[in-house]
């Protein structure tokens, strides 16, 4: 006699070829926090571990939920709202051009694509710019776009050409994306991935350069972060911008910056390749590009670069809208109107001068801070934190009205849109040290004394190294 499971997956082997139709159902306007994170986590694929905190309104810096709690936004989107939550200026512009055209596709021209055009590419000194949507589209456009300018230009022998990447690099999880990565938890389980990809260590020059000396004929681009988001605020050393755009010039090879999350002042510069006075052959922007509003990206080139890929070799169809196009010159003209570059490093001096009166009051916990602008991360003692997580820290911050995210489980990255005030990083400042004295203690005391110890630190399964813990 059949058993339960077995007739469950009999019946799911039938209804996978037919369809169904349900009554759709609405949240109203009093949905309660719990009711909108039961209802996405009985609905939506679990490919993230959010925070239990609901977004119901927003303005500038700060959040509120539906029940009306109001917390300050120290993630801002990954970058996403460097100008702010619902800019006034930017929602203008995207009601605007919504009342008279949304899409035309690039199989025809519209109006207002070439005016982003000439306005981006002017603001960063490229001649040309290619528009896609979302940043890891930008991240594979440029993948694409190195390797034909390498068998073009360079002439690379045909499916030869190689990308060359940052052991700790985060560009994406697209499949392209992440045959470059080193996080184990992106890769597993999705290959085979794909090949003509190399690794070298991040902040390492010579390392570099050993890499080009061997396979220089055949590397079409070396793509980095200028600082490095996701692996935790990693900031390479003085000088080795400047030492990768010689090495790159040296041995013909395209440097890739991406700037999707460092890019359009969250850095303290409007780039974060400003910082040495480095202009890369080719950068991705994106998050910032679209104001918190729209998917807006970008890969800007020269036309020596871009003018390789020609009509159907790639595109997109909503790349370049008219919608798009219109919120991405009022989200560049909102940064550049009120000096968000300037206020990101004034603001993050304010930021980071709190933070290490934090590291100072809690030393045992407290093992780094870092950061360039308002791009900062925290680094906690993994070993004294144990067994709590960076994630019950955050959970305490949200508690307090504080809202950030840890990467790699012990660092917490504090990234404020840029238009926050000195009052707001005041008040976030004390939220995290009331965590530290006050929440993180009782947590230790609630937790098991016989714990079993952190876990060694996981080797990457692309080049075998340690990079976080």
């Amino acid at each position: 006699m059949a058993t339960m499971r077995q007739v469950q997956c009999l019946m799911r082997r039938i209804s996978r070829g037919s369809r169904s139709y349900g009554v759709a159902t609405q949240l109203n306007a009093s949905s309660s926090s719990q009711t909108v994170i039961d209802k996405e986590y009985k609905h939506s694929a679990h490919n993230y571990h959010p925070l239990p905190i609901v977004f119901s309104q927003a303005k500038g810096a700060c959040v509120w939920d539906p029940e009306g709690n109001k917390y300050i936004d120290f993630l801002s989107g990954y970058s996403a709202v460097n100008q702010g939550h619902c800019h006034p200026k930017i929602l203008k512009a995207l009601q605007e051009q919504a009342e008279s055209l949304t899409v035309s596709s690039r199989a025809f021209y519209n109006d207002r694509f070439p005016l982003f055009a000439e306005y981006v590419t002017n603001m960063f000194g490229y001649d040309m710019v290619l528009p896609m949507n979302t940043g890891a589209e930008g991240v594979e456009t440029a993948m694409k776009l190195a390797r034909k300018w390498g068998y073009e230009k360079k002439r690379i022998p045909n499916n030869e050409a190689l990308i060359v990447s940052c052991c700790g690099c985060f560009n994406g999880r697209t499949l392209g994306v992440i045959s470059m990565s080193c996080d184990n938890e992106a890769t597993r389980g999705f290959g085979p991935l794909m090949p003509g990809n190399l690794k070298v260590d991040f902040g390492d020059a010579e390392a570099l350069e050993r890499i080009f000396k061997e396979h220089g004929d055949k590397i079409a681009g070396f793509i980095l972060e200028p600082i490095q988001g996701e692996a935790g605020i990693k900031i390479p050393p003085v000088g080795y911008l400047k030492a990768v755009r010689d090495l790159c010039s040296k041995y013909n090879v395209l440097m890739i910056a991406d700037e999707i999350q460092s890019g359009l002042g969250r850095a303290g510069k409007m780039l974060a390749c400003d910082w040495e006075d480095v202009r890369p052959d080719v950068v991705i922007l994106a998050k910032a590009l679209g104001g918190g509003i729209l998917p807006v990206s970008a890969v800007l080139a020269d036309k020596d670069v871009m003018l390789c890929i020609k009509p159907g070799q790639h595109g997109s169809t909503f790349g370049g809208n008219p919608l798009a196009s219109a919120v991405a010159i009022a989200s560049l003209d909102v940064i550049k109107e009120e000096r968000l570059v300037e206020r990101s490093a004034q603001m993050g001096e304010e930021l980071l001068n709190q933070l290490r009166k934090i590291q100072q009051k809690f030393p045992d916990h407290v093992k780094e801070v870092r950061g360039k602008g308002l791009f900062i991360g925290l680094e906690l003692n993994s070993k004294r934190l144990f067994p709590v997580s960076g994630f019950e820290l955050s959970e305490k911050l949200k508690d307090r009205g504080v809202l950030a995210k840890p990467t790699h489980d012990t660092i917490i990255r504090f990234t404020p849109p840029l238009c926050i005030s000195r009052d707001e990083i005041l008040e976030a400042s004390k939220a995290l040290s009331d965590v530290l004295e006050t929440d993180l203690p009782k947590l230790l005391k609630m937790k098991p004394k016989d714990a079993a110890p952190p876990a060694a630190p996981e080797a990457c399964d692309r080049c075998g190294r340690v990079l976080y813990g």
